[in-house]
């Protein structure tokens, strides 16, 4: 895995997109069980690549999910920012889900870079929002935090890992796969839906990434009217679907709260046809 060992450094918000994208990568998609597997959580893309600085403190919540229940694995998170971040051994075999949930952070932009940053994420909220008001000259200010889940196989395939994969796990803002990235069959297309707060999001930014090659994304589409994309995903590599949404709120600290969301799973060779 790329840059997976290296000083723990914090990635401040600059306010580019790529800045904000945030996402679990472990060091294999494919786990023996009773093998320690080591995870980082990544944040921005090409040269701005860095691991999350953070301690536990910033975390909501951070579990394993797999078929038979979830498990808080907090207590295996490093603090100050240490790498790996967490060191995970399965017992289970079948599809486990690692999901991360992080605490707000606020942000205060200078009105340029906050009204690229919403044109560039497709948050149509904000945009609609700053322009109604007449506020588009006004610096952005937000409350932003990150949502990420990351699809591990260990060992053999379980026959319910299409339904753990494909069911949503109550995330404020989720990327759901609505077939099982491990199990994709012969033309690789993975269809998705997009949940805001339980449900469908229509107009949402979709954008599709390889972690090798990540200075920009491979491809973007919108979610439809049912929240709805889809996306062909190459054989090999690894492979991160994110997604941004905001919604604005009264206080006194930011007129926006912004959600931040990512899926990633990969390959180590080519699938079956």
């Amino acid at each position: 895995m790329r840059r997976f060992v290296g000083a723990a450094i914090g990635l401040t918000l600059a306010g580019s997109a790529s800045a904000h994208d945030f996402w679990l990568q472990p060091q294999s998609w494919q786990a023996t069980p009773g093998t320690p597997l080591p995870f980082v959580v990544e944040v921005g893309h090409g040269q701005f690549r860095q691991q999350w600085g953070a301690d536990g403190g910033h975390l909501l919540a951070l579990k394993d999910l797999a078929n038979g229940g979830a498990v808080d694995v907090r207590p295996l998170f490093k603090p100050g920012g240490e790498v790996p971040h967490l060191t995970r051994t399965f017992r289970r075999e079948g599809l486990h889900i690692i999901s991360l949930v992080s605490t707000n952070a606020a942000s205060d932009l200078p009105s340029i870079r906050f009204n690229d940053y919403i044109k560039a994420e497709g948050l149509t909220p904000a945009i609609d929002t700053r322009t109604r008001s007449g506020t588009l000259n006004s610096n952005g200010r937000e409350l932003y935090s990150r949502r990420a889940k990351a699809l591990i196989q260990v060992g053999r395939p379980s026959k319910s890992d299409d339904a753990l994969a494909t069911r949503p796990i109550g995330l404020t803002l989720e990327i759901v796969p609505l077939r099982n990235p491990y199990s994709l069959g012969a033309n690789h297309v993975l269809p998705i839906q997009i949940l805001y707060e339980g449900r469908p999001l229509p107009g949402a930014l979709v954008k599709l990434t390889s972690l090798e090659f990540d200075a920009k994304p491979l491809r973007m589409v919108r979610s439809d009217a049912s929240g709805r994309a889809s996306f062909e995903i190459p054989p090999v590599g690894s492979w991160l679907v994110n997604v941004i949404w905001t919604k604005p709120i009264a206080s006194r600290d930011a007129d926006f709260l912004t959600t931040f969301s990512s899926l990633t799973f990969g390959y180590a060779a080519k699938r079956d046809r």
